[in-house]
């Protein structure tokens, strides 16, 4: 299918992406080599103006937070923010202080907060004990986030991540539905950090001796334009997983393999002045475009992971240890 301009997410019109990356080497034994990824679903206050979403569990060894109430209501209300497993809890603190101080009335006269952290296994190569991401990074990544081109590969989030015995991290790609005069982009945004070598469907490297790393796991966030409901984005975010599938994953034991969903075509006000809400046409499941919308989730979920494996360097972690930058033949 088409590319959008950029192919990547941020072809989704308003989508926001920003990083902060943290690579440090300390001593023989610790490196940091980690780092902060957000994206914005628009730029506006997205506590006023929440998103329709959902969010696809594919594999759940993993550790993210605010996916119970997404699953709920069908909501999200902040920004996205990705990072490593132990940095899950200092990211939540730096949003929610980003949060409560553009929204003053979040726990005072008005409700509570669901913040979503989504999360990889980065300790083979970072120094994760250290627990070096502190909140102010969140709140970095978040104010550093443009409706432009980004960095991929080992940056922000994905600095310390592997794919497939080589380097990954951050990856994007995004596609163009046309049909029946309608255009809709849709993007994604892959932090991936799975995978053995063996399993690779699109090249024939070898690595020996294998990484002794843990399963790993990746994190797909899909975003569109398209009118959809988040029982439709539901339905979207599961075809990253025949994506994934296609680059030859198995989707370990002990993988989180988790996507999350949602749409910019329309907002929920969390004002309102009546209890019945506003009319949204949405794209209908039986039609055509609903089929061109899951290839295009698939098709831009399998380049995400060649994108962040093409764009990463080969970068040496904790212990001196080594993860050679990906050649394709």
């Amino acid at each position: 299918m088409n590319k959008g301009q950029w192919n990547m997410i941020t072809d989704v019109a308003d989508v926001h992406v920003g990083h902060v990356t943290l690579y440090e080497k300390l001593d023989a034994e610790d490196t940091i080599c980690t780092g902060v990824t957000a994206i914005l679903p628009h730029g506006g206050n997205l506590f006023e103006q929440k998103i329709p979403a959902a969010s696809f569990v594919l594999n759940g060894f993993g550790k993210s937070v605010g996916l119970v109430q997404v699953e709920e209501l069908g909501l999200i209300e902040s920004p996205l923010l990705l990072t490593n497993t132990f940095s899950v809890a200092a990211v939540l603190d730096g949003t929610l202080d980003y949060m409560l101080q553009q929204n003053p009335s979040i726990g005072d006269s008005t409700s509570s907060l669901n913040i979503v952290v989504g999360e990889c296994n980065d300790s083979f190569l970072n120094s994760m004990r250290l627990r070096a991401v502190k909140p102010e990074h969140a709140i970095s990544a978040i104010r550093n986030a443009k409706h432009a081109p980004f960095g991929q590969g080992a940056i922000g989030a994905g600095k310390g991540m592997i794919c497939y015995e080589r380097k990954g991290g951050i990856g994007s790609s995004s596609r163009i539905v046309k049909r029946d005069g309608e255009s809709f982009t849709v993007g994604v945004l892959a932090l991936t950090n799975f995978g053995n070598a063996g399993e690779c469907r699109f090249t024939s490297w070898q690595q020996n001796p294998p990484i002794e790393k843990p399963d790993g796991s990746v994190i797909v966030v899909i975003a569109t334009d398209a009118p959809l409901s988040d029982r439709q984005l539901k339905r979207l975010a599961k075809r990253a997983a025949i994506g994934l599938g296609r680059t030859g994953t198995h989707i370990h034991n002990g993988s989180g393999d988790i996507m999350i969903a949602f749409s910019t075509a329309y907002t929920i006000p969390h004002q309102f002045s009546s209890s019945i809400g506003e009319a949204v046409a949405f794209v209908r499941d039986d039609s055509k475009i609903m089929n061109d919308l899951f290839q295009a989730a698939i098709e831009a979920t399998e380049e995400s992971v060649y994108q962040s494996l093409l764009h990463a360097e080969t970068t040496v972690g904790r212990k001196n240890r080594v993860v050679e930058k990906a050649r394709f033949k």
